[in-house]
């Protein structure tokens, strides 16, 4: 198998010869005058080769191989040999979401999100982004929309090689009709990747056995009665209690047990930091009761105390990614200092974004700082290993919030397996940011075979 990248070209001579340039020829290694299969995602067709002395990496198609193919366009991308004179172009790179908007942002809010994808390798792949609706399994061909000279325009593609997973909705993820769906790629053998959101219990049952991993994570139980609750508090004193599909820090309260002063809960209600006192642990049940916090979506949490900054816990995001040697890398991180009187440390809340660098050198100084982020990457990377081995579908992308305690341990508190990107609005976290695409990028050109592949 052989790989390199060219341009391609069309003329206007109909019938099904194929005009590779010398060079182009060579690193393919076809010769002039074979027959050859040419591929472009599900779509193939037979083939003559000939050569040109053209000193260049170009590929000449007969204009009517393009409506046969589906080309999305002409220009750049990567070629390779697959033994048996089979020539693939490619890859076509899909992009699972929903369409929501007009031609300037097809996908509404996500439509900047999307063009940073589709910039990333745009001079080695095509891609295109779609909706289940687009698909016309039959033709095996997707009417999704990619992106041309700036402007977003419909192409009706081949099935792609790979697809990256980035629908939006739990709701619409949890569809019978969505799961099957996605099962039609795999039945292709169309890798697909980051196959749907986590809940919050999803991560402590993939971590189950992992003996490495799951002494990260924090003593937690799923659908908690008030006894459970009353045994945990005065087991660590504080807890978590979390809404088993939340996200963005909302519907979570803080527990506190000080056997001297009561029971405190802390909260966030209309935009405000909430802190109450209660004399007895009925009280905080009754609390619960009145807010509609129904035990049986909840997971409850072992507090932890955290290292703290200027008085206020920290935690970090760690943006874990694949690379192109399916290898987990720890691409972008994020440290995060709760606001006063927060729950959480979620910037909507009050908190504040920083670089784990300036933020673990306030807390340890220059000469550990460095030591910690390189145990905290390493048990992120372990992590990120032991829900791959556990989960039934390929990963190509997760988020963690993990924190140091006042003893340098480092735990898991939440994983995501389509993490927001808000860290990388931070000026210092751009680059990190640009980072994660391009490992994403590459992990795409591992499983449709675009790169040599290693295990592991």
């Amino acid at each position: 198998m052989s790989f390199t990248t060219c341009t391609i070209l069309v003329n206007r001579q109909p019938g099904k010869t194929v005009v590779l340039s010398r060079p182009l020829a060579k690193a393919l290694h076809i010769s002039s005058g074979r027959s050859a299969t040419l591929k472009l995602g599900s779509k193939e067709t037979g083939v003559t080769v000939r050569t040109t002395n053209r000193s260049d990496h170009t590929l000449t198609l007969p204009v009517n191989l393009v409506a046969v193919l589906r080309l999305p366009r002409t220009g750049k991308c990567l070629i390779k040999n697959n033994g048996a004179n089979e020539l693939q172009l490619g890859p076509v790179i899909g992009i699972l979401t929903n369409t929501q908007g007009g031609a300037a942002a097809p996908f509404g809010s996500r439509t900047g999100f999307i063009r940073e994808i589709f910039a990333t390798g745009s001079d080695k792949a095509f891609h295109v982004a779609f909706s289940p609706s687009q698909v016309d399994w039959e033709a095996g061909e997707v009417s999704g929309y990619t992106n041309i000279g700036g402007k977003w325009v419909r192409k009706t593609v081949p099935l792609p090689d790979v697809v990256y997973n980035r629908l939006p909705s739990r709701k619409t993820e949890r569809l019978a009709s969505t799961e099957a769906f996605k099962e039609r790629f795999v039945r292709r053998r169309i890798p697909l990747f980051n196959w749907n959101f986590f809940d919050k219990w999803d991560v402590y049952r993939l971590l189950d056995g992992e003996t490495e991993a799951v002494k990260h994570v924090p003593e937690s139980a799923i659908n908690p009665s008030p006894e459970e609750i009353r045994k945990l508090m005065e087991k660590h004193r504080f807890l978590y209690l979390k809404p088993t599909g939340g996200s963005l820090g909302i519907g979570i309260y803080r527990l506190t047990y000080n056997p001297g002063r009561g029971y405190f809960a802390r909260f966030r209600r209309k935009g405000s930091n909430v802190l109450i006192r209660f004399n007895n642990f009925d009280g905080l049940m009754k609390l619960l009761r009145r807010h509609n916090v129904n035990l049986q979506h909840y997971v409850v949490q072992q507090g932890i105390r955290l290292i703290e900054l200027d008085g206020c816990p920290l935690d970090f995001r760690f943006h874990m990614t694949k690379n192109g040697q399916n290898q987990w890398v720890a691409a972008g991180i994020g440290a995060k200092r709760a606001g006063r009187g927060s729950v959480t440390t979620h910037i909507r809340n009050g908190g504040q974004l920083m670089t784990p660098e300036q933020a673990l050198t306030r807390v340890y100084g220059a000469s550990k700082a460095d030591s910690m982020l390189d145990t905290a990457k390493e048990v992120a990377i372990r992590l990120s290993e032991a829900i791959e081995r556990r989960y039934n579908h390929p990963l190509g992308e997760l988020g963690f919030d993990l924190g140091i305690d006042q003893n340098d341990r480092v735990w898991m508190f939440e994983a995501n397996s389509k993490p927001g990107r808000s860290i990388f609005k931070h000026p210092a976290l751009k680059e990190q940011g640009k980072a994660t695409l391009t490992h994403i990028f590459n992990h795409c050109l591992y499983l449709a075979r675009f790169r040599a592949r290693r295990e592991g």
